[in-house]
């Protein structure tokens, strides 16, 4: 599991659709108090921080839609609670950069 702490529209597709589907499988076991992932630490930095979570959405989906891909899976805004500013780190943005360096995709770093 893995939320980005890098822009989205340097991401290439596979991570773009990536992040975009993890986030909604953290914001479900978030929302709906689900077991599984709940204790992953990617799961863990959001927890308090859904409006922050939602916000990542939101980016997410505006690059999605810059790209002409298809967006159906909206995120119910009312339970965006919570900070709004993502400060805690699995790995450091610059760390973050090398790892999907090294995955020699087609992101733009």
């Amino acid at each position: 599991m893995r939320i980005w702490d890098i822009q989205p529209e340097k991401l290439c597709r596979n991570h773009l659709l990536g992040e975009h589907r993890e986030l909604h499988a953290i914001w479900s076991i978030l929302t709906q108090d689900k077991k599984g992932y709940s204790k992953h630490p990617e799961t863990l930095r959001w927890k308090g921080k859904l409006k922050a979570l939602f916000l990542r959405h939101e980016k997410l989906v505006q690059e999605m839609r810059r790209r002409s891909y298809q967006h159906k899976s909206s995120l119910l805004k009312r339970l965006a609670k919570g900070k709004s500013l993502q400060t805690q780190y699995v790995d450091s943005v610059k760390k973050q950069i090398l790892i999907l360096k090294n995955k020699k995709c087609p992101c733009n770093l």
